[in-house]
């Protein structure tokens, strides 16, 4: 007994395989876990190290140089970039996509093992490195904290308040704060006063470390008890700072600080980073859940606990969400759901008017079991809803009626020729079987590079291969289970036609079976006129495809985007905190802005995977505009563009929209390497020309920036011995007029806030008088003025930063293309691309390509290098399956005819050919090859009763119907992807490419099966 006929003859059986898929599938639809999109693991890790007082190119030397050294001897590292700016390394490290996101933690933490070993080879001054491989942590539910009254530290208070409650709430990964200004003691001193006093700045730093150190004073036994002696003198408040005695031992008269100096405590006046929200002083906190859990449900549970603690909230401090990834995981999978329907209710509307109601309804209903089923599964091995597993679920749609139809249409065409229910039943299992397995696997296949893909990309669509997996191969269970059941159940009141002698029944009498019949006689007549012309359409396709735009992925529909600002290398940041304030205010006041959040001196928190902030820089701000509707943004950015334009001149801005998938920093990158910067300039300057003459670009920029100034005390070593003056005693008193000296810690509860020693603000910001500086002189302990051991003060300029990849020198010129053109990278890329690679580079020098340009040929070697695996396979179970090589190249040699519907479905709706595009196509294949073994499969079947003319033209006739409706269903049900901005080249590459081959397929199959065999005899059984 096969299993379909245990399953046919066990009701019970049945029930509860129905049951088990239709309940659970439900239970699993309200508990699944939801994203907006899939995760990806972010395999970077960046390395800081501070050198204060090194220029670029002494970082470089002496710190990148030794780090770079150490971590390129790790097997797993993909490519190391770095940015050796002024006092500060940042090295970027990038692995290898090939190996798997658990693997992480082992890799960081031998990293981290090099890292430490390379610091044996830093010079003195260098502080310890930091090595963050938290690089890729999203906090998806991120808001800002504001309140016109309150300063910064009295807003951290609040926001330590609120992160204590927050990381309590069950799902809750992490909680980050952002914008946080570090507080400082300040001590004014005027010069003047610390000549007379004769106060160094040694002595006074001697005195407050010494005063305000913990230190162990021991303990003791009294008895039998033990008693810890802990004296005081430690500073309990900054009151207490004023009435440290700093007068030398064995003087006459008792200085105190209060005498000489002012003490307050405020925030520091350069920080590394500043936020605003709406155009007033802020804080962030970011909140990041833990891997698996349904985002919805956790931000559900994060508003109310916002909710608990709004009650204790500070009147006049205002709180506004900026990103609710529950809420846009919503939005997102509710959207999908319409479209998942709306694609659901078209298929079983084509299943019901051209399969009849009874058959109809037995295959909605396997249809519904099948996807219920699926999502059960998902569900049991952890795989979210979210883009890209529902759009696998709306492309799957149609391929899973595939089976079912096979068998519905089989039972019902034997019992047109009279034949017993159950004898129909099984004899279309026992003959479909096998071929349909070998079908729905070759489909399978299709989809398994971008499922075995290791890097960023293929792990990103990975679930699009994991649900097809899952969905086709229980579409092919139940087409041999339950589908049988079902028509057993709604056919068996039918009554059986009778077969009479002389009356032959023909289920293939209807108008467009005959239409059908002599348009193939004809075309099996002519068959050389037939492949010419088809060749012909071919080629014109291959030709006409060069004219179809390219695109990598596209923007994302979230009402959200940026605008980066970029002043001159250099600018202070509080003058950038300022330019950046004014422009978020204007952008506020225009109609259509919900919600901004700008970040001044570096990128803001990773809200959402494909998010990536840029590193430190005195000199960027960016604002992130959130719109109440994405339509309104095209406009919203270029007035913005042009308020820049015409009011700041002096800012760089690019404005961009958040986008689908990995992305980098620019859509095109031109990376010159080489080792001279004057020659890397020069280059840059000629590839600068090309683009701003394409008219294309959206202004453009190098990642080294412009030089900057640089002041150079000109230090005399013979004056400065004679005079007890040496260059760390000359750095140590500019630094302490113009930046302020740390000179001690002071405690305050958990927070540990510098001492800084500096002159009064009139003193302090007096360039004019810097001549004027006083020094200490150890030979006559006394302060003597910086004029006597500095005989000029130069101005030069310097390269503030430099960019290194795999430890060469490298200058990245960055465009993207305006938004106001609507062209895609692709587009300008193809103009610029000839004109940049025929420059003429001196000897060492080398271009070379990044942007949308290298992430789309990296997914497509991660794809290509597992796709031909995949398409082997294919074929050898094609082979395997008709036993013929013959067979299987003449199903193979109609994928290419899809090639011919692809190209006039992008050139008909100019929508860009991007990675999806890709997977559409190897999708594509899979399904052109199920038609075409099912097409093969029948005409030998009918070669076994008839001449090999008859049988191809009988079997094309009985396949006729099946594969018309399976393509039919597939074109429409795909019909409302085309307004998802992701998935619609998916769908114009399905939608288009399946139309036209399966009608070619039809057509053309048979044709070329007819040339590959000889005209054959009856084969008898």
């Amino acid at each position: 007994m096969g299993i379909n006929e245990s399953f046919i003859s066990n009701p019970t059986r049945v029930w509860l395989v129905i049951l088990l898929l239709g309940v659970g599938g439900l239970i699993a639809l309200f508990n699944i876990g939801r994203l907006e999109d899939p995760a990806f693991t972010i395999k970077t890790a960046v390395v800081s190290v501070q050198y204060p007082g090194a220029s670029s190119q002494q970082v470089e030397e002496e710190v990148t140089l030794p780090l770079e050294n150490a971590l390129q001897r790790l097997p797993y590292v993909d490519n190391i970039t770095s940015i050796s700016a002024v006092g500060l390394s940042q090295i970027t490290v990038n692995i290898d996509a090939r190996y798997h996101s658990s693997e992480l933690p082992q890799i960081w933490d031998e990293l981290r093992r090099r890292v430490n070993d390379a610091t044996l080879q830093f010079p003195p001054g260098v502080s310890p490195p930091f090595v963050n491989d938290d690089f890729g942590d999203v906090y998806g539910y991120f808001f800002s904290i504001y309140g016109d009254s309150f300063t910064n530290p009295e807003l951290r208070a609040y926001a330590e308040q609120l992160r204590r409650q927050l990381v309590l709430v069950p799902g809750v990964g992490k909680v980050a704060i952002g914008g946080v200004i570090p507080e400082q003691v300040y001590i004014e001193i005027s010069r003047a006063k610390m000549a007379a006093y004769g106060v160094t700045l040694a002595r006074l730093a001697d005195v407050l470390n010494r005063q305000n150190m913990v230190s162990d004073a021991g303990s003791m036994t009294v008895g039998s008890e033990s008693i810890r002696l802990h004296p005081t003198g430690g500073f309990q408040n900054i009151d207490e700072l004023n009435n440290v005695l700093i007068s030398p031992a064995g003087s006459t008269h008792s200085v105190y600080l209060r005498d000489i100096a002012t003490v307050s405590q405020g925030v520091t006046d350069h920080p590394g980073n500043i936020y605003h929200a709406n155009g007033r002083n802020a804080l962030t906190i970011g909140v990041s859940y833990i891997p698996g859990v349904n985002v919805m449900n956790i931000g559900h549970a994060i508003e109310a606990r916002m909710k608990q603690l709004s009650a204790d909230k500070p009147a006049g401090i205002e709180l506004k969400v900026f990103y609710d990834q529950a809420a846009e995981v919503k939005k997102s999978v509710d959207g999908f759901i319409i479209n998942f329907l709306m694609a659901l209710a078209i298929v079983v509307g084509v299943l019901l008017i051209f399969m009849g109601l009874r058959s109809g309804i037995i295959i909605a209903v396997s249809l519904a079991l099948n996807v219920l089923g699926t999502l059960l599964i998902m569900y049991l091995f952890g795989i979210e809803l979210q883009r890209i597993s529902l759009g696998a679920l709306i492309i799957a749609l149609s391929m899973l009626v595939d089976n079912a139809i096979v068998v519905v249409e089989g039972v019902l065409i034997s019992r047109q020729q009279g034949n017993p229910l159950m004898s129909a039943i099984s004899h279309i299992i026992k003959r479909s079987a096998l071929p349909l397995l070998g079908a729905t696997v070759i489909a399978i296949l299709a989809f398994a590079p971008i499922g075995l893909s290791q890097d960023s990309t293929g792990e990103y669509c990975k679930s699009l291969f994991q649900v097809l997996l899952i969905s086709l191969m229980l579409s092919w269970v139940t087409a041999l289970t339950l589908t049988p059941v079902l028509v057993k159940w709604a056919f068996a009141n039918m009554p059986v036609p009778e077969k009479k002698p002389d009356e032959q029944t023909d289920p293939y009498g209807g108008w467009i079976f005959r239409v059908y019949r002599r348009l193939l006689s004809a075309l099996l007549v002519r068959q050389t006129v037939t492949l010419v012309i088809l060749a012909a359409l071919l080629a014109a396709s291959v030709w006409g495809f060069g004219f179809v735009r390219q695109n990598f992925f596209p923007s994302s529909n979230t009402p959200i985007f940026f605008v980066d600002l970029w002043l001159p290398y250099g600018t202070d940041i509080n003058h950038t905190a300022r330019v950046a304030r004014e422009i978020e205010q204007n952008i506020s006041k225009q109609e259509g802005v919900e919600n901004t959040v700008t970040t001044i001196g570096q990128g803001g928190m990773r809200f959402i995977l494909t998010y990536n902030g840029q590193r430190q820089y005195s000199n960027y701000a960016q604002i992130m505009v959130r719109m109440d509707d994405q339509r309104k943004i095209a406009g919203l950015v270029h007035s913005t563009e042009q308020d820049i334009q015409k009011n700041y001149p002096e800012v760089n801005a690019r404005l961009k929209r958040i986008m689908f998938g990995p992305s980098g920093d620019s859509a095109i990158e031109v990376r010159i390497k080489g080792s001279d910067p004057d020659t890397l300039r020069s280059i840059a300057s000629r590839v600068d020309k090309i683009i701003l003459d394409d008219g294309a670009a959206d202004g453009v920029r190098n990642d080294w920036q412009d030089r900057s100034k640089m002041v150079r005390p000109v230090f005399s070593p013979y004056l400065g011995r004679e005079l007890g003056v040496d260059k760390g005693e000359i750095d140590s008193a500019l630094q302490m007029n113009f930046s302020g000296s740390t000179v001690g810690i002071y405690r305050d509860g958990s927070t540990l806030m510098p001492i800084v020693l500096r002159p009064p603000a009139s003193e302090r910001l007096d360039v004019d008088h810097m001549a004027n500086i006083m020094v200490w002189s150890q030979t006559r302990q006394q302060f003597i003025p910086l004029s006597n051991v500095v005989s000029d003060f130069k101005v030069e300029w310097e390269d503030p930063l430099i960019m290194r990849r795999d430890r060469i020198r490298m200058l990245t010129v960055q465009t993207d293309p305006d938004a106001a053109t609507g062209e895609t990278s692709g587009d300008m890329l193809a103009r610029i691309k000839p004109q940049v690679e025929a420059l003429t580079l001196p000897h060492g020098y080398s271009i070379e390509w990044g942007g949308d340009a290298e992430n789309s040929a990296e997914a497509q070697q991660g794809l290509f290098t597992t796709l031909p695996i995949g398409f082997l396979m294919m074929f050898i179970i094609t082979v395997l399956m008709f036993s013929s090589v013959k067979n299987a190249i003449a199903i193979w040699l109609t994928v290419p005819l899809a090639l011919i519907g692809v190209t006039f479905g992008f050139l008909l709706t100019g929508i860009p050919f991007g990675f999806m595009a890709l997977i559409g196509l190897l999708s594509l294949s899979g399904m052109l090859i199920r038609n075409g073994i099912v097409l093969v499969e029948e005409i030998g079947q009918q070669k076994k009763e008839k001449n090999q003319t008859e049988a191809i033209i009988y079997a094309a006739t009985s396949r006729l119907r099946p594969i018309l409706l399976t393509a039919f269903t597939t074109v429409l049900g795909l019909a409302p992807l085309l307004l998802d901005v992701f998935f619609q080249s998916m769908a114009v590459v399905i939608m288009f490419g399946l139309g036209f081959a399966t009608v070619l397929t039809l057509l053309v199959l048979p044709v070329i099966y007819n040339c590959f065999h000889r005209e054959g005899q009856r084969i008898q059984q």
